[in-house]
């Protein structure tokens, strides 16, 4: 049975899953899972939440097409045992890449694609504002594909320098004008 502490977090877990767009008991699963030290099966997550057997099973499964519990075999014991992985930098990697599939992605190649399927003299102010919002995707995906290439630790680097660059941006008035005195230096 989780501990008083453990409760709470699992409680709001499920309170904040409704609103990240997933089940309540997806929430709480996950986060029995995430304070587990050990592998649990689903006896064991039934017992320390309360949910039905098919609850817990349908839910695992949204967790594991999500990519955020892991199947684990315990020797001599035919249930399946999950887990949440240990690493938090790699669980939030998961969750960003699972987000820009499932949302960003689809949002990207609809804009694409209306560009490119708009008629001759077809509403040029919508299409002005969805070249924009396709624009600003694709500089924000760019982004996300930068920081996905780096090392975790030089991620975790880079986002505690992150007020430094504020500073210094502010500073200098832009990062153009920092990239055009680097370029005039070397010129």
């Amino acid at each position: 049975m989780p501990s008083q502490i453990q409760q709470e977090f699992i409680l709001h877990f499920g309170e904040m899953g409704s609103r990240w767009g997933i089940n309540r008991t997806v929430g709480q699963i996950y986060a029995l899972l995430f304070l587990s030290e050990k592998p649990l099966n689903a006896d064991q997550i039934v017992e320390a939440l309360g949910v039905s057997r098919s609850n817990v099973s349908m839910s695992l499964k949204e967790l594991q097409s999500w990519n955020l519990v892991r199947l684990r075999h315990v020797p001599e014991d035919r249930r399946d045992y999950f887990s949440s992985p240990d690493d938090l930098w790699e669980i939030v990697r998961i969750l960003v890449a699972e987000r820009k599939k499932r949302e960003i992605d689809p949002t990207l190649s609809k804009l694409r694609e209306l560009e490119i399927a708009a008629p001759e003299g077809a509403d040029t102010y919508a299409l002005r504002r969805m070249s924009d919002l396709r624009e600003l995707i694709e500089t924000l995906t760019g982004f996300y594909d930068e920081m996905d290439r780096l090392e975790t630790e030089k991620l975790v680097a880079l986002l505690k320098t992150g007020h430094k660059l504020r500073k210094l941006i502010a500073s200098t008035g832009s990062v153009v004008s920092l990239t055009s005195k680097r370029k005039k230096k070397k010129g």
